[in-house]
């Protein structure tokens, strides 16, 4: 299965640096049909990342995500974010299909629960211990990778919720 993994956030903005420092881990263990996409945030752009792709995999940091993450199936949705500078992966699933005239990949998104976001800091000891909750549910993700084995995961996880 070819995967787009997407992650954004920002380092220097405390638990933010979440989705960026899970992505390193996945771009860094050799995964092979692995297409890895980091930003500060999602733009209309990244829809072009996931041509190609059987699957994708968008990364996060969450304040209001139930902890320590949570994992959901993903559908084009044209929201608020449309007419910023940073969408929901929701929103480039929806720009997708408006670009290209066809349905997207197959989508999910992994949201590691944040608790501060400030500027100037690094990760919260919370943040951390999610991190390696996290990492270690990405290697169950990569030993399983299909749709089907990914849809179940996600049914068994909390709702996803991104404030």
């Amino acid at each position: 299965m070819r995967l787009a993994v997407l992650g954004w956030g920002n380092d220097s903005r405390g638990d933010d640096g979440l989705g960026p420092a899970l992505l390193a881990r996945i771009a860094a263990a050799g995964w092979d049909d692995l297409t890895v996409v980091e930003d500060y945030q999602l733009q209309i752009e990244h829809a072009l990342d996931l041509v190609g792709a059987d699957c994708a995999l968008f990364i996060d940091a969450g304040k209001g995500t139930p902890a320590p993450f949570a994992f959901a199936r993903l559908t084009p949705k044209r929201d608020a974010t449309h007419s910023t500078h940073a969408l929901s992966p929701e929103a480039v699933l929806d720009v997708f299909v408006q670009v290209r005239s066809e349905a997207p990949p197959p989508a999910f998104a992994l949201c590691v629960r944040g608790e501060s976001f400030e500027l100037g800091e690094g990760l919260t000891q919370a943040g951390a211990e999610r991190l390696e909750t996290a990492w270690d549910f990405v290697q169950t993700l990569m030993a399983e990778r299909s749709v089907a084995a990914w849809d179940s995961l996600a049914s068994r996880s909390p709702p996803l919720m991104r404030v």
